[in-house]
Formats: structure tokens, C-alpha cells, sequence
């Protein structure tokens, strides 16, 4: 059994930095972390987490709720989260809501029954039943956002996300700049709050350049392939259908892809898309996506190590922690066509 002795030698550290690494790791420079990062990975170190759980009252277990397993925007943060948990000595349960409200009584359950040492929302709805507060007399587990809350309720949680308003008015503004007025925007639920922000990004930029909103340019799309394929249907079937169209996530904007195209339109030579996340099918779609990047990978990673801190009892505040996006300009968009 490797010791962490050998793990420090190997590192070229001393045993304290190692220790410091697996608890505290923001205390270490990160050079440092990688040479010990490295030296576990080679040793195979693993800390002795019955031990350690046992003299500080922790489970060493996080739970992560979130809509889907399966979406590949999802799976960057989650490798974000445990590539983090597995430095720290975590356990990662996953609880998949298929995009439903999690049970209030078992979620309650799980929070002061210390099944857990700390729980991840992320992109799902609100475990706590309208008008109930958190701040109970029994200690709970710290809760941290990934990415945007879905209902209103959960805005004051610490949190992990980019800027969805000054993304989505940098994609908006994009558009305007190749010369498009006609610009569509596709939401994702009207009952939820996951995309309220990039609505918002993109009145603001729509409303800056002084150019119109037709109330038919603003349609939901559910998050989905299928959602946005009904709602481009009606789109392009309408008396004043856009020349671009901007969707809150790459799905929606793949179907909407698909949708023009069905009809026998071009794009971009008909009509421009943009979507929003960057998801691995961006770039082979045809044609390739242009889209807002969001770092999945990184937000997952600051995610874990806020809530590791929070969980050691650190002061980590309730506001959001901001990372950069990235617009991705792709072959899916281009200037409007001549006639328009």
C-alpha cells in the first residue's frame, strides 16, 4: 500500500504540501499540484478516506442532481466534477430527475440524514417545496448552482456559470453585425428559468441596435431536437419569417438545422444559426455550428473545489463565480440574404 511518504518523494515535496493538496488544494501553487497530481496518479496513492472520514464526521459523499445523464453538455462538467473528486477522496452519486422536480421528502431525507457532505444542482429545478427555507435549525449539507438556476428560488445559491446575458447579446450582436434585422430567438421552457438570461442577452442587443422584436421571432423549444424542429416550422411559415435565428442551446439549434433544410432552404444562405454551449456535435454538424462556448470541463472543476471548500467550513459567499465564454463563429451563419 503506497504510503503518502512515497507519494511526497516522488513529488519532491514534503509530506505537509501533500496533505495540504489532498484537503486544502487552492492553498497549493499550481505548479506544485500538478507534480503531486502527477505523483498520485503514478503511485496509485489513494488517502485513507474510512480514516479520515471517521475523525472528521464526513461521509465523503457529493450528490449531483441533474435532468439528463445523457446530454453532452452535462457530461463536461460532470468530468469536471470528478476529476476533482477523485483528487480530493470523493464519492460522486448522481441523481438524474429526466428534467422533473426532485422529491421533496427524499431529497429532505438525504440533506439531514448527512447521507451527504455536499450536493450539486446542476440546471435542475428547486428540491424545496414553494415557501420552504433551508435555513433549518439542523445543519445541512452546502448546495451549490452549476450553471444557471432553473427556478427563481434558487438565485441567492452560491454558483458556477458563465455571464448568459453578455453572451447571448455578443451572438445577437454578431448577427446584427453581418447585417441581419429579422432575428429569431428560441427559448427552452416557458416554465423554466434555464434560458430566461439569453432571452434577455438578446432584447438588449435587438434593443441597442434599435431593431424590432416580432412576437412570432421569440418561440419555445423545449431543449430539444424535436421542440425547435416544430417551433422552425412555424417560423418559416409565418408572415414574417427571420433571416437568423439564435437558440439557447446547440440541440435546438441542430434541429433547427435540420428543419430548414427539410423545407428546402439553405444554411446560411437562407437563413443564419447560431446555438449556445458548444457541444461536441458543434463542429460536425453540416454545416458546422456557430455557437457561444461555455469551458463544461472548467465549470465543472470550480464547481467541485467551491463546494470541497465549503464543505471544510470555509466562508465561500452567495454569489455567482463567473467564467469567460467564447463565441464560435462556424459556417452556420453569413450575411442575410440580398432580397431581405
Amino acid at each position: 500500500m503506497v504510503s503518502i511518504k512515497e507519494v511526497a518523494q516522488l513529488a519532491g515535496v514534503s509530506t505537509a504540501t501533500v496533505s495540504r493538496f489532498i484537503n486544502n488544494p487552492d492553498q497549493v501553487k499550481q505548479h506544485t499540484r500538478e507534480r503531486v497530481q502527477k505523483a498520485i496518479s503514478e503511485t496509485g496513492y489513494a488517502p485513507n478516506t474510512l480514516a479520515r472520514n471517521f475523525r472528521r464526521g464526513k461521509t465523503h459523499i457529493v450528490v449531483v442532481v441533474l435532468p439528463s445523464v445523457g446530454d453532452p453538455f452535462f457530461e463536461g462538467i460532470m468530468e469536471g466534477i470528478w476529476r476533482v473528486a477523485r483528487e480530493q477522496g470523493y464519492s460522486i452519486l448522481v441523481r438524474e430527475t429526466l428534467f422533473n422536480t426532485v422529491d421533496f421528502d427524499e431529497f429532505t431525507h438525504m440533506i439531514f440524514s448527512k447521507q451527504a457532505d455536499g450536493i450539486i444542482l446542476l440546471a435542475s429545478p428547486s428540491p424545496f417545496r414553494e415557501g420552504v427555507s433551508i435555513d433549518d435549525e439542523r445543519k445541512q449539507p452546502p448546495i451549490i448552482l452549476s450553471c444557471e438556476n432553473v427556478t427563481p428560488e434558487l438565485k441567492n445559491f452560491p454558483s458556477v456559470r458563465i455571464d448568459n446575458v453578455a453572451a447571448a447579446t455578443e451572438a445577437t450582436t454578431y448577427l446584427i453585425s453581418l447585417g441581419h434585422k429579422r432575428i429569431a430567438f428560441m427559448f427552452g421552457k416557458s416554465s423554466s428559468t434555464l434560458t430566461a438570461d439569453r432571452e434577455t442577452g438578446y432584447r438588449k442587443a435587438m434593443k441597442k441596435a434599435k431593431l424590432p422584436i416580432d412576437d412570432t421571432w421569440v418561440s419555445e423549444g423545449g431543449l430539444t431536437l424535436e421542440g425547435a424542429r416544430r417551433a422552425v416550422r412555424k417560423l418559416i411559415n409565418s408572415s414574417a419569417p427571420p433571416t437568423a435565428i439564435f437558440c439557447a442551446n446547440d440541440e435546438m439549434a441542430i434541429g433547427a438545422i435540420h428543419e430548414i433544410k427539410a423545407a428546402g432552404l439553405s444554411v446560411p444562405e437562407d437563413i443564419s444559426v447560431v446555438g449556445f454551449d458548444d457541444i461536441r456535435y458543434a463542429e460536425v454538424v453540416d454545416p458546422p455550428l456557430t455557437t457561444i462556448a461555455q469551458p463544461a470541463e472548467e465549470i465543472g472543476e470550480r464547481t467541485m473545489y467551491r463546494l470541497c471548500k465549503a464543505i471544510d467550513g470555509s466562508d465561500i459567499g452567495l454569489g455567482a463565480e463567473t467564467v469567460p465564454h467564447k463565441l464560435i463563429v462556424r459556417r452556420s451563419t453569413a450575411k442575410p440574404p440580398q432580397s431581405s
